[in-house]
């Protein structure tokens, strides 16, 4: 039997466990933290992360997710830029990131062995394996530990690496009660969204623009338009972290039998909301590869002709997008709602509208 090491316990890796065990392979998943689990809150599963956690065999996705709304864009006092009703836009749906880990993990079969509290500090490859640590040794290794990957720094040791965005992200849960949808509020340098949940909570994020590693609170937001300070009230906890993303030209995701996946090979800025899903994607099509050719080596080269062309388009547009998102200029905030405004009259013009038979006289 074929054997893999994982390295990182988060989204990305049980995805490639679960996907590595369905090939037929014996799995290792190696977690720095003394424990299997995931931080953070809400997070947008888009359909096909969704169709490839249902071919994985992961049950219950859809259940424990709230199907998101089209979220239309407001100014800080709340006056619409463009409504929710006017984009035609392809939607997700959002469950907390915790919930939607223990729902991949529960696919954990005898052939995933998880060994926690495991620190990789080294890592060597020939022509037959893998060496993790002078300890552990597998056919293939999957290097799903993070933006700040130790396996990709080892193996491309003049990369530049991450690359701070300019501003800084709150995330939190709002248990409240409040009669609005969903939506995005575009400040000067500063923005706030928010989308419920399936369990009538409602998770929230913000941006703002700042200094990589200062502190801060996001007061700012109180004086925005409601809902936004009852969400702010209503969260027992904010977390906040830096947004960094991965510097382009991306590195290639294989090299020999060590392949990269999810933030390890193209962390991106959260704008889109696809960071997580295309770890999922990556785990989709390791194992579709190595389904359709014998040989470790093509398979491996194949996931990486497709996955990076394709997420290095992701790491631009999000990029590009939270550039435009947090402009303090007012004369550019101004020119940028204007053509969001015009865009999406634009949209809503090309909609099919309904005809309404009339009956014969």
């Amino acid at each position: 039997m074929s054997t893999a090491i994982v390295v990182g316990a988060g989204i990305g890796g049980v995805t490639a466990a679960v996907a590595l065990q369905r090939c037929g392979w014996q799995v290792t998943v190696l977690e720095r933290a003394p424990e299997l689990g995931e931080v953070g809150a809400g997070i947008s599963v888009w359909p096909s992360a969704v169709a490839v956690l249902e071919e994985l065999g992961v049950k219950g996705v859809e259940k424990a997710s709230a199907v998101s709304k089209p979220a239309g864009m407001r100014k800080p006092d709340g006056r619409w830029v463009v409504a929710a009703a006017d984009l035609g836009v392809e939607i997700p749906v959002m469950i907390h990131r915790a919930q939607l880990h223990d729902l991949i993990t529960a696919e954990f079969g005898p052939a995933i062995t998880v060994r926690t509290g495991y620190d990789v500090t080294t890592i060597s490859q020939d022509d037959t394996g893998v060496t993790i640590n002078d300890d552990l040794r597998a056919d293939l290794v999957v290097a799903a530990d993070g933006i700040r990957s130790t396996i990709r720094t080892t193996l491309y040791p003049a990369y530049d690496g991450p690359r701070y965005s300019g501003y800084t992200a709150y995330r939190g849960i709002a248990d409240v009660n409040i009669d609005d949808g969903s939506g995005e509020t575009w400040g000067r340098g500063q923005l706030f969204g928010f989308v419920p949940l399936i369990d009538g909570r409602y998770y929230w994020y913000a941006t703002a623009n700042q200094p990589a590693g200062a502190r801060s609170e996001p007061a700012a937001f109180q004086t925005w338009h409601d809902p936004i300070p009852k969400l702010l009230a209503g969260s027992e906890k904010v977390l906040q972290n830096d947004i960094y993303d991965l510097t382009l030209p991306l590195v290639p995701f294989v090299q020999g039998r060590v392949v990269l996946l999810g933030d390890a090979a193209h962390a991106m800025t959260p704008n889109l909301g696809r960071g997580a899903c295309s770890a999922i994607e990556d785990a989709g099509a390791l194992a579709r590869h190595l389904g359709e050719s014998t040989d470790l080596i093509t398979a491996l080269t194949r996931y990486d002709a497709e996955r990076r062309p394709a997420t290095t388009k992701l790491v631009k547009r999000s990029r590009g997008l939270g550039r435009l998102a947090q402009v303090e200029n007012p004369v550019v905030c101004a020119i940028r709602n204007g053509l969001f405004t015009l865009g999406g009259k634009l949209v809503s013009l090309r909609k099919p509208k309904n005809k309404v038979k009339q009956s014969r006289p």
